[in-house]
């Protein structure tokens, strides 16, 4: 956040409160030098006198000059004071002048700024479309406008994409499945090296689609708007995922602390993608977890925070290479690599910025990860 005497305006300010201050002392001294100058006592030759009225005139004229000098002091004085305290005065009218004349010309500036932050990837329809003279403002908002319509077409485009990327790329994999289903289902002896292959491709064709539809996912909630969106517990989200991979945590051995997943946590937004998020957290907990491992689970519930938080053991990590793994295809050495498509974690990460949040991933000093999600929390309410 910028610091309040480093703005615009504050600058603005300064500048214009010199201005005003400098031309306030610029009058106030010509001001002085003629009232000063009007003020000076003339002495002129006194004419000749009768020697018998000299010592009475001359005393006459001490008590007048001294007089003259006295009411010539104190009317300086008096100049001075008042030129000082006027100059105060102006000093506060200038800063106060200042100001407004700053406050005045970012105005325009101020109006765009605050519309241009209410536009999101939800409503790029929307611009800024400001009116007045055809100056260096109105060329700005007319150039953020442009810039709004570019970034619109292409989330479009992008939407577009999402949209028909699934039946187009998915029709080619499904008539492949159907024709090694039709190979198979012949009712002559199919060779043994037939089956097998059938097998690594249907292994191959499955892999291909889990790739394909983390692509799809990934792609809906970087550049995709979020409909449907309901209020949901993290912790029931959590509980969905575990109870999906009980099987696969049985077959390992793991064993998994959930005593800290409770119903407090809410958030709102989309419950598939949400669903999926969970999914993924869990899937790679168990998928990286050494047989015999454990895993602990928790949810959160802190201020205006909700969040999910899994932890699992295991080898100590290079924490700049867990900072990678939000990323697509990153992993952490031949021993993670598994039967994922690599999007896993870094399709958390996407879900948890698509609704408000985000996904920071720790390397535990004793060995293991730590993923914890953080999400703005929500009301409670009939989750959907």
């Amino acid at each position: 956040m910028r610091k309040p005497w480093r703005t615009v305006r504050t600058r603005f300010t300064v500048l214009y409160g010199a201005m005003f201050l400098l031309s306030a002392v610029g009058l106030l001294v010509i001001t002085n030098l003629v009232g000063l100058g009007g003020t000076r006592v003339s002495q002129s030759v006194p004419a000749p006198v009768q020697a018998t009225t000299l010592s009475v005139a001359a005393t006459r004229i001490a008590r007048l000059e001294a007089e003259l000098t006295a009411a010539y002091a104190d009317q300086e004085r008096r100049l001075l004071i008042g030129s000082a305290v006027g100059l105060g005065v102006m000093a506060l009218v200038s800063v106060g002048l200042g100001r407004l004349t700053a406050g005045r010309v970012l105005r325009p500036l101020r109006t765009i700024t605050a519309a241009t932050r209410r536009i999101s990837a939800d409503n790029l329809h929307e611009r800024l479309a400001a009116a007045g003279p055809a100056d260096e403002v109105k060329d700005l908002a007319d150039t953020i406008d442009e810039l709004l319509e570019r970034l619109e077409s292409s989330f479009a485009a992008q939407r577009r994409f999402v949209a028909n990327a699934s039946h187009e790329l998915r029709t080619p994999l499904a008539t492949m499945r159907a024709s090694i289903d039709v190979a198979l289902a012949k009712p002559d002896p199919v060779p043994p090296q037939t089956t097998a292959l059938a097998g690594r491709l249907r292994t191959e064709l499955d892999q291909v689609d889990r790739l394909l539809e983390g692509f799809l996912l990934l792609a809906r909630a970087q550049h995709g708007a979020l409909s449907d969106r309901a209020t949901l517990s993290l912790g029931r989200l959590l509980t969905a995922a575990l109870d999906a991979r009980a099987g696969d945590i049985a077959a390992k051995g793991l064993t998994v602390r959930s005593g800290d997943v409770h119903d407090g946590a809410w958030t709102e937004g989309n419950g598939t993608l949400l669903a999926r998020m969970a999914d993924n957290l869990i899937d790679n907990a168990v998928t990286h977890n050494a047989p015999g491992g454990w895993i602990r689970l928790a949810t959160i519930a802190d201020g205006a925070t909700a969040g999910l938080v899994v932890e699992t053991g295991g080898p100590v990590l290079d924490q700049e290479q867990v900072d990678r793994l939000a990323r697509p295809f990153q992993r952490l050495g031949a021993d993670r690599v598994g039967t994922g498509s690599g999007l896993g974690l870094s399709i958390v990460a996407a879900v948890a910025a698509a609704h408000g949040g985000s996904l920071d991933l720790r390397a535990r000093p004793e060995g293991g990860l730590l993923a914890t999600v953080s999400l703005p929390l929500a009301a409670a309410g009939v989750p959907a």
